[in-house]
């Protein structure tokens, strides 16, 4: 007779298998790939816990429990991630929003309001842009990459979202910036020193895209150098250039936008309590 597999019996195998694996996060990530191969929510897992799974149902679900035994993130699994409380198709060409990356979001819209031009470098899955399109619906919004096919997906992401007016698009290589002038610069650039990528996460090592990851120069910071200098001719008088960081890089991005004349240079902290957004505007 075969063996019969519940719910509650599939999740704590897949958790304990999961730990063996190095995820930390394993009974979360379970009842995620669960609740998304049976349609229910994770709610609706714990309401069902007794309900015992078809053949298909299994087999459906450990496809999915082999992919993320290899470290593939879940946000690539699932095809689809949320990013300032609005969905966002991710495929492994575009890096997966991250929840700090709302604090830009935040302080754009703090610097910025009304019939504004912004420019957000680097666009990937369109994230940034599509967020301050929705919460400025009087913006025009241009968002570049140098990935065609990360500008596919983020027109697909604006069109989801009900923002495809209000963005335009454009191939453009972030060490060769033009256009503007604009009222807000916004970027979540390549950061990573390349020294440094070896010691990343699996998840991100080996699955998000290096092109959106490594930084450039030994210090990655190749990309804030180049957006502080472009500055000047980017932005209107006053306009702000806004960008994340990463750990420990904050004051030194800081000196850079110092050094290439921009003024009320300043930091803001995620709510981790570590510096993540540097400001600058221009005289």
């Amino acid at each position: 007779m075969a063996e019969t597999w519940t719910v509650l019996k599939v999740l704590r195998w897949t958790a304990d298998y999961f730990r063996e694996k190095g995820i930390e996060s394993g009974r979360r990530d379970a009842e995620v790939l669960l609740a998304d191969t049976l349609g229910l929510d994770r709610v609706g897992l714990y309401l069902h816990f007794d309900r015992p799974l078809s053949a298909d149902e299994l087999a459906a679900y450990r496809r999915l429990v082999a992919r993320r035994a290899q470290r593939e993130p879940l946000q690539y699994i699932l095809g689809e991630t949320e990013f300032w409380s609005l969905p966002l198709r991710v495929t492994p060409e575009v890096l997966i929003p991250r929840a700090d990356t709302e604090v830009l979001v935040e302080e754009a819209l703090k610097k910025v309001t009304g019939a504004v031009g912004i420019l957000d470098v680097g666009t990937g899955s369109g994230a940034i842009a599509i967020a301050l399109a929705h919460e400025l619906p009087e913006a025009r919004v241009e968002a570049v990459d140098i990935s065609p096919a990360a500008l596919v997906l983020a027109e697909e992401n604006s069109g989801r979202n009900g923002v495809t007016e209000r963005i335009h698009f454009r191939r453009a290589d972030l060490y060769q910036l033009q256009g503007g002038p604009y009222d807000l610069v916004v970027a979540n650039p390549p950061y990573i020193p390349a020294t440094d990528m070896d010691e990343l996460m699996p998840e991100v090592r080996d699955h998000e895209p290096h092109l959106a990851l490594r930084g450039g120069d030994a210090d990655g910071l190749a990309a804030y150098r180049t957006l502080a200098t472009a500055a000047a001719s980017l932005l209107v008088p006053g306009g702000w250039l806004l960008v994340e960081v990463g750990i420990g890089q904050a004051e030194a991005v800081q000196r850079l936008f110092a050094e290439a004349g921009l003024d009320d240079c300043y930091l803001r902290d995620d709510y981790a309590g570590i510096p993540r957004v540097v400001g600058g505007r221009k005289s």
